[in-house]
């Protein structure tokens, strides 16, 4: 267990502006993540391996992306026992995101709310971060996220995808293509069926230049919305049959407000997260599974708040789990709850 638990520092941490307080730990973590004061956030990974898309993973949980936009803190997150960290999303050219304020939290409902819209500080700082990172060499999985810079016109996505996909190809055990984020304009039509054969052909096809330059074939996943209906999921996994691409993450942040429309900030514009997220992303993990088979792995993400969540998750179909809002709320504690979970599950 952490030496400084979580129960204590959280109300400190809810007493802020949410994103004062994402960019108050996240600066803390970066300061520590590299000293001896690590050992007040690590934690003992839990020994469940598993070997998806080619790659061993040390267990089944992992950290989603958006939590560390800019890779600043992968070894702190590292030390908290996650089998996989993933972050991201980055854009080719940084960017300041969208106005403030644009992150709300909903404790009655253990969601959160935000809009940030891809803010990060671009290819080059985010790279060079990895580049600092030691995860990789303590035996940690490592996922980099791109994405598309909102000034980019939607027809011209697929160069800044390209970008991306040539600048973190050398660094990343997997890579990330984030087509379904609400907060960035049009970012979601690059799930309807032409767009997205058309984007995951040409990444592709450069990912099958980058693996014979760099001597090694790094796995590709696409992102995917919970608002789908179910001909949708059923194109996008035909499309990705089709394109040889590697893997799912299902799924991303929703703009239903259904369950939470009565609460205070429950209409922000934005995405969801969190625990009203949970049933939508399972009813998307079963049809993705009984679309794709078995042989097509499947991370799922959205709404695990504990150990049973994450559980869920897996017999839903899906292979690992990530955790966002969960961490947020739960804290470090969860990471091997839920990994034990799936291990004792199984």
């Amino acid at each position: 267990m952490p030496l400084v638990p979580y129960a204590l520092t959280r109300p400190f941490l809810f007493g802020l502006d949410p994103e004062q307080a994402h960019d108050l730990t996240l600066g803390a973590l970066a300061r520590i993540q590299h000293t001896p004061l690590i050992c007040a956030v690590s934690q003992t990974r839990v020994d469940d391996p598993v070997t998806i898309a080619g790659i061993r993973f040390p267990n089944r949980v992992g950290l989603a992306a958006g939590l560390d936009k800019n890779g600043r803190c992968i070894d702190a997150f590292g030390a908290m026992g996650f089998g996989f960290v993933e972050v991201g999303t980055v854009t080719p050219k940084a960017q300041p995101g969208n106005p403030k304020p644009r992150m709300f939290r909903l404790p009655e409902a253990n969601a959160l709310i935000n809009r940030l819209g891809f803010n990060n500080e671009g290819l080059a700082v985010f790279i060079a971060n990895v580049k600092r990172s030691r995860f990789r060499q303590q035996g940690g999985v490592l996922g980099l996220n791109i994405g598309k810079n909102a000034a980019t016109p939607i027809e011209r996505a697929v160069d800044d995808y390209l970008i991306g996909l040539d600048g973190v190809y050398p660094h990343a055990d997997y890579v990330t293509v984030n087509i379904s984020s609400p907060n960035t304009k049009n970012l979601r039509e690059l799930q309807s069926d032409e767009a997205l054969d058309a984007l995951l052909a040409a990444l592709q096809d450069r990912r099958l230049t980058l693996a014979s330059q760099h001597g090694r074939k790094v796995p590709m996943f696409v992102k995917i919305a919970p608002d789908l209906e179910d001909t949708q999921v059923q194109v996008i996994a035909a499309t990705i049959r089709k394109n040889g691409i590697d893997g799912v993450i299902a799924t991303n942040t929703t703009i239903a407000r259904d369950k939470v429309k009565h609460l205070p900030h429950g209409e922000e514009t934005g995405g969801l997260s969190g625990a009203p997220v949970l049933e939508a992303s399972n009813r998307v993990i079963t049809l993705l599974r009984a679309a794709l088979g078995r042989e097509v792995p499947i991370i799922g993400v959205g709404g695990v708040m504990s150990g049973a969540d994450a559980r869920a998750k897996i017999a839903a179909g899906a292979d690992l789990v990530q955790l966002y809002t969960g961490f947020i709320y739960k804290g470090p504690a969860l990471v091997p709850e839920a990994a034990s979970a799936i291990k004792k599950g199984r």
